[in-house]
């Protein structure tokens, strides 16, 4: 059985576009998966410590039959191959990767929340997510629409277009 999972990408190290575009690539190519929309390119200032370069933040849209786990754990591999370090909380990073939405299940794990904890106020990952599915109704039944409202568009600057088009029935 397949799942549409929702996965919020982030760089500011090392050619961040680059390193976000292989990291779709790589999505792609994980076992029973596949990318079925990406969301425009957004520059964004820095959450935390402000010491650091913009990140480009996007988001893409997967249709994968990985559980959970296997895909966190596929995540955190893409991340590791990217020389991601976590050395500095909200601090700078060659790639990271964060399982929003994973179809409509609510996970409460140690080392997995589903729905992401912090998407609800994140400009860098609303924005982006409804360039893919603006009328997305999350886990907890709030619209996606809902959360734009009060969501402020600071900081935040299109820098590409991505492919939004949702190709799942292809």
């Amino acid at each position: 059985m397949t799942k549409t999972v929702y996965i919020a990408l982030g760089s500011n190290l090392d050619n961040p576009q680059q390193q976000v575009k292989t990291a779709i690539t790589e999505l792609g190519n994980l076992a029973n998966t596949k990318v079925t929309a990406i969301s425009h390119w957004y520059r964004s200032s820095p959450m935390g410590p402000q010491n650091q370069s913009d990140y480009v933040n996007g988001v893409a849209k997967l249709c994968t039959g990985l559980n959970p786990q296997q895909l966190l754990s596929a995540l955190q591999d893409i991340e590791n191959r990217h020389n991601r370090e976590r050395l500095e909380h909200w601090g700078p990073r060659t790639l990271d990767l964060d399982l929003l939405l994973y179809g409509s299940d609510v996970i409460d794990q140690q080392n997995l929340k589903v729905p992401h904890p912090g998407m609800t106020t994140r400009n860098f990952v609303l924005i982006p997510l409804a360039d893919i599915d603006p009328q997305l109704i999350l886990p907890n039944g709030i619209n996606l629409k809902t959360l734009l409202e009060n969501c402020s568009s600071e900081g935040i600057v299109r820098i590409s277009s991505g492919d939004t088009r949702d190709t799942t029935g292809q």
